[in-house]
C-alpha cells in the first residue's frame, strides 16, 4: 500500500470540509409531504439537500446522477465492480428546546451543533471528502467508488427502494450512519397491529366503571412517554383518584387527573426510548393500562386491558407471548408496544415493533403470535417486515475494515450487532461503519444534536483509507 498519511490529507482540507458540512446542515431537509412537487416528491428541503450533494460532486469532477429525485449517486473510477457508500441527507424534525438554531450549524466547544450533525449529514460529508481525497491523490483503483445518497431514510426508505429498482447493486460497501468499529449484524424489524375483532359488538356496559377512550404513542419504533385515558366512574371518585396518585408515585411516574365534560381524564408520563431496546424507557401506555386493569369494565375494555397486562406489560422479550428467542450473533428478540388505542365503538389496537435475531424464523414467530392473540379476540394486521442483515465475520469486507480501523485508531475493531436498522441492510454485502466512536454519547434525534469536529476529521481519514483499500 502507498505510504499515505490519511489524517494529514484530511487536515489539508479541514476548513473547506467544515464549511461544506455547515452548508449542508443549514438546509432544513425534513420530510414535507404537504408541499411536494413532481421534482420534489418528499418536499423542497429534502430535494435541496440532494441537489446540494449532486452539484458539489459534479463541480469536483465526479459523475453525478439524480435518480428520480428520490436518490442519487456520486461516482469515480473504473471497473466492473464497485464500492458503495450509502448515506442519507434527510433528517428528523428538529423539535424544541435547542440552545442554538438547529439549522445554523453553530460551532462551539469543538462541536458542530445542528439537526443531522451526526445523523447523517456530518458523516455524509466525511465520506464525500474521503472520496475526494482518494480521487485527488490519483491512486490506482480496480473498482468504481459510488456514494449513494438517500432522502427518506428517516421514514419509509422509498429512496433506496426506488434507487435499486433502477441502478446496480454495489459489490460491497458500508453505511456511515451508526457506530464504530463495525456493525456486521442487524436484527430483522417487523411492524404490525393487533386489532380487537368483533368482541366489542353489542357489549353490555358496566354501570359503575367505563373505559371510554385510551391513547398512547405515535410510532412503532419509540417507547411512548405519554398516555391518556377517559373513564366514567360511578363509584367514589376520591378513592379512585387517590389510587391513581399512589400508583404513579410507586412507579416513579408523573400522573395527572381531572374532569372534562363529565369524563374523568387520566394522564401519565413515562420515559421515551428507541424501540430497539424498550427496557431503556418506561412505556406510559402499558403502565396506564396496568393501573386501569385493576378495575372492572365491560367485556370489550377488559379484553383490551387483559392483553396489555397478561402479554405485554414488563415483558419486552416475548416470553408471555411464547415467541422469546436469542442467538449468539445478534442477541434477544425484543417487542416494543409503540402505539395503543381504544374506544367503545372500534375497540382496541396495539401497534408493535418486533426486532428479531438473524437466525430467528419470523414466519414461525408470526404464526405463533397470530394463534395466541386470536384466543383473546385479536387479529394481526398491517404487517411489514424488514429482513435481518448479517455479513460473515471472515468476509474480505470485514477483514479490510477491521484492519483500517485498527491502523487509524490503535484500538481493536470489535464486531457489533444491533437492533436498529441502517442503510447497510440495503446492500447485498454491506455493514454499518461509524461515525460514532466508542464512548461518545449518541445524541441523534435529540435536541442539541452535535458532532465533534475532531471525530468528523478522524472519520474522514478512516473512510478515505477504507475506500482506497476496498477499491484496490
Amino acid at each position: 500500500m502507498a505510504d499515505i498519511k490519511w489524517l494529514n490529507e484530511v487536515m489539508k482540507r479541514k476548513d473547506q470540509l467544515i464549511e461544506d458540512t455547515q452548508k449542508l446542515l443549514q438546509i432544513k431537509s425534513v420530510l414535507d409531504e404537504e408541499h411536494v412537487t413532481p421534482d420534489a416528491p418528499l418536499g423542497l428541503g429534502v430535494k435541496e439537500a440532494l441537489d446540494f450533494m449532486l452539484n458539489m460532486g459534479e463541480k469536483d469532477g465526479f459523475l453525478s446522477k439524480n435518480v428520480g429525485n428520490l436518490a442519487g449517486h456520486i461516482e469515480f473510477g473504473e471497473g466492473n465492480e464497485s464500492v458503495g457508500i450509502l448515506c442519507h441527507v434527510d433528517v428528523v424534525p428538529e423539535g424544541d428546546g435547542w440552545f442554538s438554531d438547529p439549522y445554523e450549524a453553530e460551532i462551539r466547544d469543538g462541536k458542530i451543533f445542528a439537526r443531522g450533525a451526526i445523523d447523517d449529514k456530518g458523516p455524509t460529508m466525511a465520506a464525500y471528502y474521503a472520496m475526494k481525497i482518494v480521487k485527488e491523490l490519483g491512486l490506482p483503483l480496480n473498482k468504481r467508488v459510488r456514494m449513494i445518497i438517500g432522502t427518506d431514510e428517516e421514514s419509509d426508505w422509498r429512496c433506496v427502494t426506488h434507487y435499486f429498482e433502477h441502478e446496480e447493486m454495489p459489490t460491497l460497501g458500508f453505511a456511515p450512519d451508526a457506530d464504530f468499529p463495525i456493525i456486521y449484524a442487524e436484527k430483522g424489524i417487523a411492524d404490525f397491529d393487533l386489532v380487537q375483532k368483533d368482541v366489542c359488538k353489542n357489549v353490555e356496559r358496566n354501570p359503575k366503571m367505563e373505559l371510554i377512550r385510551f391513547e398512547s404513542g405515535r410510532r412503532y419504533n419509540m417507547v411512548p412517554d405519554f398516555a391518556k385515558a377517559a373513564v366514567q366512574v360511578n363509584i367514589e371518585k376520591t378513592y379512585f383518584i387517590q389510587k391513581f396518585d399512589d400508583f404513579s408515585k410507586a412507579h416513579s411516574l408523573k400522573g395527572k387527573c381531572y374532569v372534562d365534560n363529565g369524563e374523568l381524564i387520566l394522564e401519565l408520563e413515562g420515559v421515551s426510548a428507541h424501540g430497539m431496546e424498550p427496557n431503556n424507557g418506561k412505556n406510559a401506555g402499558l403502565f396506564l393500562a396496568k393501573f386501569l386493569h385493576e378495575n372492572n369494565y365491560d367485556s370489550c375494555a377488559t379484553s383490551f386491558l387483559n392483553l396489555a397486562n397478561e402479554y405485554l406489560y414488563q415483558d419486552s422479550r416475548g416470553n408471555k407471548l411464547g415467541v422469546a428467542f436469542k442467538d449468539d450473533i445478534s442477541g434477544e428478540l425484543t417487542i416494543n408496544v409503540g402505539k395503543m388505542s381504544y374506544d367503545q365503538i372500534n375497540g382496541g389496537t396495539f401497534g408493535l415493533n418486533l426486532r428479531y435475531p438473524v437466525t430467528n424464523n419470523m414466519d414461525e414467530t408470526k404464526n405463533l403470535l397470530t394463534e395466541t392473540v386470536s384466543q383473546k379476540g385479536f387479529i394481526l394486521q398491517n404487517y411489514s417486515d424488514s429482513k435481518p442483515h448479517h455479513v460473515d465475520e471472515n468476509s474480505e469486507l470485514i477483514k479490510v475494515l477491521k484492519k483500517v480501523y485498527e491502523e487509524q485508531t490503535g484500538e481493536k475493531a470489535e464486531l457489533l450487532a444491533i437492533g436498529g436498522g441502517t442503510y447497510a441492510r440495503s446492500l447485498t454485502s454491506g455493514v454499518a461503519f461509524g461515525p460514532l466512536f466508542p464512548g461518545r454519547e449518541d445524541i441523534a434525534h435529540q435536541k442539541d444534536e452535535y458532532m465533534y469536529i475532531e471525530d468528523l476529521l478522524k472519520a474522514t481519514a478512516i473512510y478515505a483509507q477504507a475506500i482506497y483499500e476496498l477499491a484496490q
